[in-house]
């Protein structure tokens, strides 16, 4: 069974066959799902202020031109069966129309570039970026980089930090959606779980306390069953489940730098009205990773 039926593309009005349009066009390829590509643009994309007159014929010619772009995409993915609908939007504040489309088109799932910088080492999160991961309720496939347009490895990254009734179930959904997208892609899954030694007990302890040599051996097995019982879940096999001591940051980027993952599988948490990625952990982790991540949102706050 397919796991996508409807993709939305959020293309860049630049790069003439970006990662994310590889991504997706993958994705539609081997799920058959339909492809929405749009594209957006706005005042706020040029440096002049402008005259009324010239707004208008800047805006009929970026929505023609950047139509016309899409076009050409479209028809080489038409010509492989896909079906794909094309569409261009004059906006400077697209985070609306994206949320309504994404509704509108009932996507299974939103698919966006993210800028990967070699050189520094680090993505670049526009505010738009972080607008959707804390507010697009499917989940969302942010693209920096992809070695491979149909993801080959996937590592599902879970926070065993708190108890899992206290996440509501986020970790359990994160397992079941990376494996759902490597069923589809025919691809390898692994599971991830990443803590600093003291971290890994927060979630325990009711009171500081000296850690007997006793009581964090007990207090690690504890956190190697929940582990292995959402690998359980996920059917993933034991030599492709990892447990690393270190600071979460580092500890996911260099692995996945590491093992070549193709793509992240990680969890939007929402706290007292404020969003966090992978739990407490990690706004810091989305600009370290070197390849792509999916986010999975919680079915309600926590």
């Amino acid at each position: 069974m397919s796991q996508f039926k409807r993709l939305l593309l959020i293309a860049d009005p630049v790069a003439e066959s970006s990662s994310a349009l590889q991504r997706a066009a993958a994705l539609a390829e081997a799920s058959g799902a339909a492809l929405h590509m749009v594209v957006f643009g706005g005042n706020a994309t040029t440096p002049w202020r402008l005259g009324e007159r010239y707004l208008v014929q800047l805006r009929t010619d970026f929505v023609q031109q950047q139509k016309a772009r899409l076009e050409v995409e479209a028809e080489r993915l038409r010509a492989k069966g896909i079906e794909v609908t094309t569409e261009a939007v004059w906006n400077d504040a697209p985070l609306a129309d994206i949320l309504q489309r994404v509704r509108d088109l009932h996507a299974d799932l939103l698919i966006k570039d993210s800028n990967h910088e070699p050189a520094l080492r680090r993505v670049f999160v526009t505010p738009l970026d972080w607008q959707l991961l804390r507010e697009c309720p499917v989940p969302m496939h942010l693209v920096s980089f992809a070695e491979h347009p149909l993801p080959r490895r996937i590592v599902a990254a879970v926070d065993l930090s708190q108890p899992e009734e206290l996440i509501g179930g986020m970790n359990e959904r994160i397992v079941a959606a990376a494996g759902a997208l490597a069923r589809q892609c025919k691809a390898e899954l692994h599971l991830l779980h990443a803590h600093e030694r003291s971290a890994a007990y927060m979630a325990y302890a009711v009171a500081p306390l000296g850690w007997s040599d006793e009581m964090q051996e007990d207090l690690e097995r504890e956190l190697r069953d929940s582990f292995d019982e959402l690998a359980e879940q996920g059917g993933i096999p034991q030599k492709q489940r990892h447990i690393v001591i270190g600071s979460p940051v580092r500890a996911i980027a260099d692995f996945v730098a590491h093992e070549r993952m193709d793509v992240v599988v990680m969890g939007t948490l929402s706290h007292k009205g404020l969003e966090k990625i992978l739990g407490s952990t990690s706004e810091q982790t989305l600009y370290r990773i070197p390849s792509s991540i999916m986010t999975i949102r919680p079915t309600t706050a926590v």
